[in-house]
């Protein structure tokens, strides 16, 4: 079996089930909430769905929408602190099987800043999950310059979670169905990726670099067009130092969570290079013996084989 670190397993923190229940609107009614007990343990269950699967280690981050939904800066800042707290304790018990993703308040970029410093430096976090939009606001936005900067002096990549836009476009109107992880969050996210590159946050910040689930929420397959279609584009006075698609090959990579399917795994592949690609599950908003017994039989040379499972990450998230 081959060795494995996980990249987007979720959990949850003591009173942030109120900002999970905002997506109640985007799951069934009789399926919403299945997963809280999951989420909750960090004991038995969690590691022997691990252990089945190879997972040596499994980077775990809030289930969202968390202080992204909350609409009191003073809070989210104390909320986001009190989860990462919360978590360090857990990973603080079992080193060798679990890392973090930290949890910020966007709401003020230089708190979200430090807050980041303060889980890489004293709290041994690889990294940050952001759920999307912030009260309307994306990371492109100037406001973010200093949390860029200081993301990208750590070396701590920034993971573009899913969540709910701002308001419900009416492109959706009569078709709930498609809001939310069918369709809507994939749009949503990819955007939210394309606003970064194409606001030129790569270029101020070489160093940055942005990890998108999902095997990057579809981005992959539109390389080429986004090349040609930039050179044509209503662009204003936006310039890129390169192609969009070299920003994918080397400050963007994609993970497998959620995605068990062979042809946009040999597509994120092709088009990123195997060295961006990462593995997760998704747990356990996906089954853990899914996604593992599908990596180890798909269409890949060892040496690809082990670079997705966990030579990629190691190398990321200088584990």
């Amino acid at each position: 079996m081959t060795p494995k670190i996980a990249l987007e397993e979720h959990f949850m923190a003591p009173g942030f089930e109120v900002y999970f229940n905002t997506t109640a609107i985007n799951i069934s009614a009789e399926l919403f909430g299945n997963a809280l007990s999951s989420l909750r343990d960090f004991g038995d269950r969690r590691l022997e769905n691990m252990d089945r699967i190879g997972v040596e280690k499994a980077v775990l981050s809030l289930s969202g929408p968390g202080v992204q939904a909350e609409r009191s800066t003073a809070v989210a800042i104390r909320m986001a602190r009190q989860c990462n707290d919360f978590l360090a304790q857990h990973i603080t018990r079992r080193p060798h099987r679990y890392s973090g993703f930290a949890h910020l308040a966007m709401q003020d970029p230089a708190a979200a800043a430090n807050e980041l410093e303060r889980c890489v430096g004293e709290l041994g976090m690889v990294g940050a999950m952001i759920n999307g939009q912030t009260n309307g606001a994306y990371l492109d936005d100037d406001r973010f310059s200093v949390f860029w900067e200081r993301a990208a002096d750590l070396g701590a990549p920034i993971y573009i979670h899913p969540s709910n836009p701002a308001d419900v476009p009416y492109m959706y109107h009569g078709h709930p169905e498609m809001f939310g992880p069918v369709w809507s969050w994939t749009v949503e996210t990819g955007n939210h990726a394309l606003r970064i590159l194409f606001g030129g946050v790569f270029d101020r910040y070489p160093g940055a670099r942005l990890i998108l689930g999902h095997m990057g929420e579809t981005l992959p397959y539109q390389l080429w067009r986004f090349d040609s279609r930039w050179e044509i584009s209503n662009r204003g006075e936006r310039r890129l130092a390169r192609k969009p698609s070299e920003y994918f090959r080397d400050n963007i990579y994609a993970t497998t969570a959620g995605v068990c399917s062979d042809a946009p795994l040999r597509c994120a592949i092709d088009a990123m290079g195997v060295q961006q690609i990462l593995f997760a599950v998704d747990y356990p908003f996906e089954r853990a013996e899914d996604a593992g017994a599908w990596i180890e039989v798909a269409p890949l040379t060892d040496t690809e084989r082990l670079a997705i499972c966990s030579d990629n990450a190691r190398k990321l998230l200088k584990l």
